[in-house]
C-alpha cells in the first residue's frame, strides 16, 4: 500500500535526526542546555517533514507519524519543548491551509497535550520499562483522539478507517522501538560514564602509589635488614619460624605495591608446578594467628595431588586477602572451611567458605571494583588485586552468598596434566 510507504519514508527521515543527535551531539555537547536545544530543533525539524511528506487517504484526510517527534520530545526534553512542538504543528498546519484538517489537528493537541504534560513528570523519575509502557499508552491515546475528532468533523469510511487503524499500530510499533532504542541507548551512555571514572580513579591510584611507593619501600627494606639481623642460631625454632613469617610478609606487601604500580598493564610473572596443598598450608600458618584472635576457626581439607603454575608469592597473596575477608566477615567468630580438591573437567578447586554476614547479589557483582568494599575503611584494593592475579593465572572465581549465612569463594585454577 502507498499509505505504508510513506509512513516508511517519515520513519527513516526521522531515524536519521535521531541517529545524528545520539552519535554527533549528545557526546559532545557539555552543557544541559545546549543539549535540549539541539534536541528540540531536531525534533522541531522531523515534525516539518513528517508533514511535508503526508500520505493522502483521499482528498480531505491525510496521515502522518508526526506524534512519534512530538511525544517523544515531549517525554524525554520538557514540557517547554512539548509545548514548543505543539505550537510548530499548529503553525504548520495552518500554513498548508484552513480545512478540517487544520481544526482535527488543533483539536487533537488540545485534547493530547495536557495528558503528555501530565505522564511527563512520571515518565522522568520512571525506570525503563515503565517509561515504554508510558509512551505507548500516550500513542494510543492521540491515535484514538485524532481518530475520534476526525469522524466527529467528517463521519466515517471504511477505506479511512482501514488506513486510520494501520496509522495506529504502526505508530504504537514505532513508538516502542524508539523508546526501547532511546533507552538502550542512555543505558550504554552511563556504562561508558562509569567506565571512564572507573578508569580516572584506577589513574589516581596509580599515580599516588608511584609517589609514595619509595617512602613505603624504605622502612620496609630496613625492617626486613633488622629481622635477619635477629635471625640467629641460638634462636628457638619457633622463633626462627615467626622471623621467617614476618619477613615473607614484608615481600608479600612489596609484591602488592609491584602489583598496584603495574595495575592495568601485562603483569608478566615467572610461573612454576607448585603443589596447591603446600600453598594452602603455608597460607594456612600465616592467617591462623589473626584468625584464633577473631574467635575464629580454620578447618581444612587438602587433596595432595592439585598441581598447578603459577608464582606461589601471588598465590598466596590472593588467598591470603580472600581468608582475611572471610574472617573480618564473621564479627562473632566462626568456622572457614578451607579445601582443594582436583575437578573432572581439568581444573582445581580451590574452596573458602565462611559462616560470615553475606552479600547480596549487587554486592557480587561489585566486588573487585576499586574503590568498592563492604568494610567501613576497606579501600577495595586488596579484592581488586586478588582477582587480576587469578584471572592472570587463567583461572576465574564463582562466588555463592546468602545474606546471614554466610560466602564461597570458589576459585578454579587449570591443572598440570
Amino acid at each position: 500500500m502507498n499509505e505504508i510507504k510513506d509512513f516508511l519514508l517519515q520513519l527513516a527521515l526521522i531515524t536519521i535526526l535521531i541517529f545524528t543527535y545520539h552519535i554527533f551531539f549528545v557526546e559532545r555537547s557539555k552543557r544541559n542546555s545546549t543539549e535540549k536545544i539541539i534536541a528540540t530543533a531536531l525534533s522541531g525539524l522531523s515534525i516539518l517533514l513528517c508533514m511535508s511528506f503526508r500520505t493522502n487517504v483521499n482528498s480531505y484526510v491525510s496521515l502522518d507519524i508526526r506524534i512519534v517527534p512530538l511525544l517523544l520530545g515531549t517525554l524525554y526534553i520538557g514540557t517547554r519543548t512539548g509545548l514548543f512542538l505543539s505550537t510548530i504543528i499548529i503553525l504548520y498546519r495552518l500554513f498548508l491551509g484552513i480545512d478540517l484538517g487544520f481544526y482535527n489537528t488543533i483539536l487533537t493537541i488540545l485534547t493530547a497535550m495536557p495528558a503528555f504534560l501530565f505522564f511527563q513528570k512520571i515518565f522522568v523519575k520512571g525506570k525503563k520499562n515503565k517509561r515504554i509502557q508510558i509512551a505507548l499508552i500516550l500513542s494510543i491515546y492521540y491515535c484514538l483522539t485524532g481518530l475520534t475528532w476526525s469522524a466527529i468533523l467528517r463521519g466515517a469510511s471504511l477505506k479511512v478507517l482501514q488506513v486510520q487503524i494501520i496509522h495506529l499500530i504502526f505508530i504504537v510499533v514505532v513508538v516502542w522501538f524508539f523508546t526501547s532504542l532511546i533507552e538502550n541507548i542512555k543505558e550504554i551512555n552511563l556504562k561508558n560514564q562509569q567506565l571512564q571514572s572507573e578508569a580516572e580513579r584506577v589513574r589516581v591510584i596509580s599515580d599516588l602509589t608511584s609517589v609514595f611507593a619509595h617512602e613505603i619501600r624504605n622502612p620496609m627494606q630496613i625492617t626486613r635488614g633488622f629481622l635477619q639481623l635477629l635471625n640467629q642460631p641460638e634462636l628457638s625454632d619457633k622463633k626462627k619460624e615467626y622471623i621467617k613469617y614476618s619477613i615473607d610478609e614484608i615481600d608479600r606487601a612489596n609484591a602488592i605495591i609491584n602489583d598496584l604500580l603495574a595495575f592495568g598493564k601485562p603483569i608478566t610473572t615467572e610461573n612454576q608446578p607448585i603443589e596447591v596443598a603446600s600453598e594452602l598450608r603455608h597460607v594456612e600458618n600465616i592467617i591462623q594467628t589473626y584468625a584464633l584472635s577473631s574467635n575464629v576457626e580454620i578447618k581444612t581439607i587438602y587433596h595432595d595431588d592439585c598441581w598447578i603454575h603459577a608464582n606461589p608469592q601471588k598465590l598466596n597473596q590472593s588467598l591470603i586477602n580472600i581468608l582475611k575477608n572471610a574472617i573480618e566477615s564473621m564479627p562473632n567468630g566462626g568456622t572457614i572451611w578451607l579445601t582443594c580438591a582436583p575437578k573432572i573437567d581439568g581444573f582445581i578447586e580451590i574452596s573458602v567458605k565462611d559462616q560470615g554476614i553475606g552479600m547480596t547479589k549487587d554486592q557480587i557483582d561489585k566486588l573487585g571494583s576499586p574503590f568498592y568494599s563492604l568494610k567501613e575503611s576497606g579501600t577495595g584494593l586488596g579484592m581488586m588485586v586478588s582477582l587480576q592475579i587469578i584471572r592472570n593465572l587463567q583461572g576465574r572465581v564463582q562466588i555463592n552468598s546468602e545474606k546471614d549465612v554466610g560466602t564461597e569463594f570458589s576459585i578454579y585454577l587449570p591443572k598440570i596434566s
